[in-house]
């Protein structure tokens, strides 16, 4: 990555499924260290956006750079792109790290072969180096003890925290976070958001869907309002949610307080 290189580049990104227009031409620029926090109703285009940068959804038009890098599209021949390069994705979204609102753990591994798999089968880390370096991001979410337990034994705060771990244990160029405390109960949302939070002050890149507003408000750099699959208004947190300039924004932000 050159000094002036963005850690991620998103520039008019466009995605259709069918005749549903998803998004409208989202442009994004992350540098090193920074924590983007993606807010908006149901049906804005959040996960959407996540999901493409990961190339887990192909958009319709636009361009992604990661690190500096673009990656390399080319025309599908109905109206949108494909990867021009799949060892490219794979490699780029090997580092790419995303959790998700379901955890997406395999369920017929322990959270300690959940946390090797990648770096073993994909990264060619050695076993033991993988496993030493799993038990070390075990215990700093605090799940050391339960590394041999499976998914199905453990709370969605635990899992979710397995999850953190797993994508961890790749040393992703960024981290990507789908609405990452959506499907936990009340009570252990905090677990989560507190190892997110220790993360945020590491200089790590993040870019984060959220429904938790004061969480993105204490730990976002900065804050980005999708509407109807358009950036309506983003800036630093104080701006977005202490003086928004914006009507919809504005009645978002009442609406969930």
């Amino acid at each position: 990555m050159t000094e002036t290189a963005k850690a991620i580049e998103v520039h008019d990104l466009f995605k259709k499924f069918g005749p549903l227009e998803v998004l409208k031409g989202v442009s994004i620029s992350a540098s090193q260290g920074d924590v983007i926090a993606i807010i908006g109703g149901s049906g804005s285009g959040k996960s959407t956006f996540l999901r493409c940068i990961n190339m887990l959804e192909l958009p319709s038009a636009g361009s992604i750079h990661i690190h500096g890098e673009e990656i390399a599209m080319k025309k599908d021949g109905q109206g949108g792109l494909q990867p021009a390069n799949r060892k490219q994705v794979q490699r780029i979204r090997s580092r790419l790290a995303m959790v998700f609102q379901s955890f997406n753990l395999w369920q017929h591994m322990t959270v300690l072969q959940n946390v090797i798999e990648v770096p073993v089968h994909v990264l060619g880390l050695k076993r033991d180096e993988a496993i030493a370096k799993a038990e070390t991001l075990l215990k700093r979410v605090g799940l050391f003890e339960k590394r041999d337990i499976y998914p199905a034994f453990m709370s969605g705060g635990q899992q979710q925290r397995a999850a953190i771990a797993r994508a961890l244990a790749v040393d992703p160029l960024a981290l990507l976070f789908d609405e990452p405390t959506s499907a936990l109960d009340p009570e252990l949302v905090g677990e989560v958001l507190s190892v997110i939070g220790d993360l945020a002050k590491e200089n790590r890149t993040m870019l984060l869907v959220t429904h938790e507003m004061n969480f993105a408000r204490n730990v976002a750099n900065h804050v980005v309002f999708l509407h109807n699959g358009l950036i309506e208004e983003q800036g630093p947190p104080d701006q977005v949610f202490g003086a928004p300039k914006s009507e919809r924004l504005r009645k978002f932000i009442s609406s969930i307080h």
